[in-house]
């Protein structure tokens, strides 16, 4: 069975040409190099619109994706507004995962502080907010994936499996 996965960046200047996108296309070449699971990716690029990032959260989560990753939007400027729609369409938040990307991240860059990722669960969707910059998705990704293909066996998702030798997962023995 192939899992759908979302990814959604949310950036003005992205979604209007004026430079690539480079932490979706890093998300999924970190999938691609990671899972072992089948997998389609569902790919958008949006503004920092609050009601259209809602809206893509919704459509893609309604259209297949079991996961769905956003970036960029989790800073404190006016217009980073993907955590408020995060929070906004989730039936349940799940604080640790921006939690621990925090504190990994906080590690190595003293502005991690500034960020405000989170994570939650739509019906049978995971979404999960990453930071903006390509290092900082592989630091947090390494961190919280260990934990995602639990979490989405727990919502009855798809089942998720990764290559051992490029990381480890946790699932509890039955």
């Amino acid at each position: 069975m192939t899992c759908r996965i979302g990814i959604l960046t949310v950036s003005d200047r992205a979604s209007k040409g004026i430079y690539e996108d480079i932490s979706g296309k890093a998300i999924e070449a970190w999938l691609i190099q990671h899972l072992s699971t089948p997998f389609e990716c569902m790919y958008q690029i949006i503004p920092d619109e609050q009601a259209l990032i809602e809206e893509t959260l919704l459509y893609m989560a309604d259209s297949g994706a079991s996961l769905l990753f956003t970036t960029g939007g989790t800073g404190p400027a006016k217009r980073d507004v993907t955590v408020e729609a995060t929070e906004s369409v989730c039936e349940k938040i799940l604080p640790g995962f921006g939690e621990c990307m925090r504190s990994v991240s906080l590690q190595t860059v003293p502005t991690a502080i500034l960020s405000r990722q989170t994570a939650g669960i739509y019906k049978n969707t995971l979404i999960i907010n990453l930071p903006g910059k390509p290092a900082a998705i592989d630091t947090c990704l390494q961190a919280v994936f260990p934990a995602i293909p639990y979490c989405i066996d727990l919502i009855e998702g798809p089942y998720i499996d990764v290559y051992p030798e490029t990381i480890s997962i946790f699932r509890p023995k039955k």
